[in-house]
C-alpha cells in the first residue's frame, strides 16, 4: 500500500530532514519496500542494493544528529539507470553480452549524487545499450508503465521513469542518447532534463560519445533542477566537460515567462502527431502567451528530419562495440536492435562523413533560430502511449526503431539543453508531454518554461493500478 513518504518531493525531504524531523533512515527503508512492493507490477529495477542503502542511510543520519553540515541532497533515495556505472555494482548497460560485468568505480554523476549526501538505493532498467525508445531488454524483460501497466514507460531509462512515476524515490538518474531522458518523462508524467552536451560529464566513454548524456527524472521540476544542480560541471575524465559556470536552475524554476521569446512547433516541419497531443501541448503553449510571452508558430525548424544523422552516428558506435556479438553470437541481442545496427555498420566513409557535416550545419541553423527565440515549446512525442512488447506505434509503422519519436533526437545533435514536462492528460488517460528546448548552455532557459507548464497544471496525478 502507498505511503505518506511515497510520492513526498526531494525539496520537502530535505527540509525535514534538515530539521530532525525525518530520518533518512525510515526514507531509505521505505524506498526499499517501495522498490519491492510494486517490482512484480513494473520491473522497473535490475538490481537493488538495500545493504549499502540502509548504512549510508545510517551515516547520513548519523551525520545530520551530530550537526554536521548537509549536503543538497543529503539523505534522500534515488536510483541510478544501469547505463551509468555504480562502483561494485553490476553494470551489464541492459544486455545479455554484458550480464556479470561490475563496475570498477562510481560514474562522476554518481559520485556528485553521494557527496551531496543523496542515497543509491540500485539500479533501473533499460533497453540493450539504450537503442530503443521503448522498456524492454533480452537481460531483464517487460518494464511497465505506472499509469497503465499494460503501456511502456518509454525508454531508454525505462526504470528510471517506472519507479519515480510509482513514489519509490522522488528522482532518478537517466542517460539520454536519443530522448531516453525525455521519452519515458513524456510516458509517465515526470520532469526529465536533457542538458547542454557535455555540461554533465559522461565517463566511462558512452558507446554513443558525442550524443550521450546524463541527467535527472524527477516527479517536479523543481526536483529534476536540484538533482541537475547537484551532477553539472566539469570533470576532467570526460574530454567534452564544459568548464564554466553552471546556470542556477533553481532560480529559474520561480522566473516568470513574460516577456519570453517563444518558438511553437508543432511538427518541427516533417512529424506527424496524433491530433489528441497537439491539442493538449497547443493548450499550454496559449497559455504562455496569456501570461505576456511573445510566442510565434514556427513550422519549418528543419528543411528534413535528421534521423538519418543521429542514425549513423548512434546505431554505428553501438554497432561497433557489439560488432562480435552481431557476427557471432547474435542470439544474445534484442533481434530489434541486432537489425538496426547491421546497417549503420555498413557504411562508407565517405557517406558516414558527408552526414557529420550536415550535422555540424544543422547547429548553425538551431543558433540562427536562437538569435531570435528564447525557447523552442514542441510535443515530447506524437503519441500519448504505446502498449508493451511493441517498438513502434502502429500508426507510425513506416519509421523506424528510434525516428518514430520525430522529436528528441535532433536536439542531441545540436547539443542544446531540452526538457519534458507534462502539458495535461489525453482522453485515454495518459500523459502528455511538451518539450522545452533552450539556446546552447542556456538551461535556466528550459527550465523557466517547464515550470511555468508545471504551474498551469493542476497538483499531483493520480496513478492507478499499484495498490
Amino acid at each position: 500500500m502507498a505511503h505518506d513518504l511515497d510520492y513526498m518531493s526531494a525539496a520537502e525531504m530535505r527540509l525535514r530532514i534538515a530539521r530532525k524531523d525525518l530520518s533518512p533512515v525510515e526514507l531509505t527503508r521505505r524506498a526499499l519496500e517501495r522498490a519491492e512492493e510494486t517490482e512484480p507490477h513494473l520491473n522497473a529495477f535490475f538490481v537493488l542494493q538495500a545493504d549499502a542503502a540502509l548504512e549510508a542511510a545510517q551515516a547520513a543520519e548519523d551525520a545530520v544528529m551530530s550537526g554536521a553540515r548537509l549536503g543538497d541532497l543529503h539523505g534522500i533515495p534515488v536510483s541510478v539507470k544501469d547505463l551509468i556505472a555504480v562502483g561494485g555494482a553490476p553494470f551489464s548497460l541492459g544486455s545479455k553480452t554484458m550480464d556479470g560485468n561490475v563496475a570498477a568505480e562510481d560514474a562522476p554523476a554518481v559520485e556528485r549524487v553521494r557527496a551531496a549526501g543523496a542515497i543509491v538505493i540500485g539500479k533501473t532498467t533499460t533497453s540493450e545499450f539504450g537503442c530503443k525508445p521503448v522498456g524492454d531488454s533480452p537481460l531483464t524483460g517487460i518494464t511497465r508503465n505506472p499509469w497503465n501497466t499494460g503501456k511502456t514507460p518509454g525508454g531508454s531509462s525505462a526504470g528510471a521513469a517506472a519507479s519515480v512515476a510509482a513514489g519509490v524515490t522522488p528522482f532518478a538518474l537517466g542517460t539520454d542518447g536519443g530522448g531516453s531522458v525525455r521519452i519515458p518523462s513524456s510516458f509517465c508524467g515526470l520532469a526529465g532534463i536533457k542538458g547542454s552536451f557535455a555540461r554533465v560529464p559522461v565517463w566511462p566513454t558512452s558507446a554513443t560519445p558525442t550524443l550521450a548524456h546524463v541527467g535527472p527524472l524527477a516527479r517536479n521540476v523543481r526536483d529534476a533542477a536540484l538533482l541537475f544542480s547537484a551532477i553539472a560541471g566539469y570533470d576532467t575524465r570526460d574530454p567534452f566537460s564544459i568548464a564554466g559556470p553552471v546556470p542556477d536552475m533553481r532560480s529559474a524554476c520561480d522566473e516568470p515567462v513574460e516577456g519570453m521569446r517563444v518558438a511553437w512547433s508543432p511538427t518541427l516541419g516533417y512529424a506527424r502527431p496524433n491530433d489528441d497531443v497537439v491539442a493538449v501541448v497547443e493548450a499550454a503553449v496559449k497559455k504562455f502567451e496569456d501570461a505576456g510571452a511573445i510566442v510565434e508558430q514556427v513550422d519549418d525548424v528543419f528543411d528534413a528530419d535528421p534521423s538519418d544523422l543521429w542514425t549513423a552516428e548512434f546505431y554505428a558506435g553501438v554497432g561497433i562495440k557489439l560488432r562480435d556479438f552481431l557476427e557471432n553470437k547474435r542470439d544474445l541481442l534484442d533481434p530489434a536492435v541486432a537489425d538496426i545496427l547491421e546497417p549503420a555498420l555498413d557504411q562508407e566513409m565517405q557517406d558516414y562523413y558527408t552526414k557529420v557535416f550536415t550535422r555540424y550545419a544543422l547547429r548553425d541553423r538551431m543558433t540562427a533560430l536562437f538569435s531570435n527565440y528564447d525557447v523552442l515549446l514542441s510535443p515530447v512525442l506524437p503519441v500519448s502511449s504505446l502498449d508493451v512488447g511493441k517498438n513502434i506505434p502502429d500508426s507510425h509503422a513506416d519509421r523506424n526503431l528510434v525516428s518514430w519519436v520525430y522529436y528528441t533526437y535532433p536536439f542531441n545533435l545540436t547539443g542544446q539543453p531540452a526538457g519534458a514536462v507534462c502539458a495535461g492528460l489525453s482522453p485515454d488517460g495518459m500523459p502528455v508531454g511538451l518539450q522545452a528546448v533552450g539556446r546552447y548552455l542556456d538551461e535556466a532557459a528550459v527550465v523557466r518554461a517547464m515550470a511555468f507548464v508545471e504551474r498551469m497544471q493542476p497538483a499531483g496525478y493520480n496513478l492507478c493500478g499499484l495498490d
